[in-house]
């Protein structure tokens, strides 16, 4: 039974996943003739989408959503130094 909610969830993680994917691209000027500028705001909510994938990932399909409390912290702290600086990095 256990393997069965579990696949469930792995299989609506990768909708969902696939879905931020989509999403990301629809955002991203550059789709049609017209010059493209950059969008702060655009590429923030690109940069969050990202540490939503990143953190879904980890959790999901790198197993540490059964891994110690530390373990789990210790990515999380990871992922938001790592997207932190991506963002401070575009926006200096």
């Amino acid at each position: 039974m256990l393997r069965i909610v579990s696949a469930r969830a792995t299989t609506a993680v990768w909708l969902l996943l696939s879905a931020i994917t989509l999403l990301s691209w629809v955002l991203a000027p550059g789709h049609g003739a017209a010059p493209v500028s950059p969008s702060t705001p655009i590429t923030m909510l690109v940069v969050v989408l990202g540490a939503v994938k990143g953190r879904l990932i980890i959790r999901y399909f790198m197993e540490a959503r059964t891994a110690p409390r530390w373990l789990k912290a210790a990515t999380d702290a990871w992922l938001i130094v790592l997207w932190g600086a991506v963002l401070g990095i575009y926006l200096w």
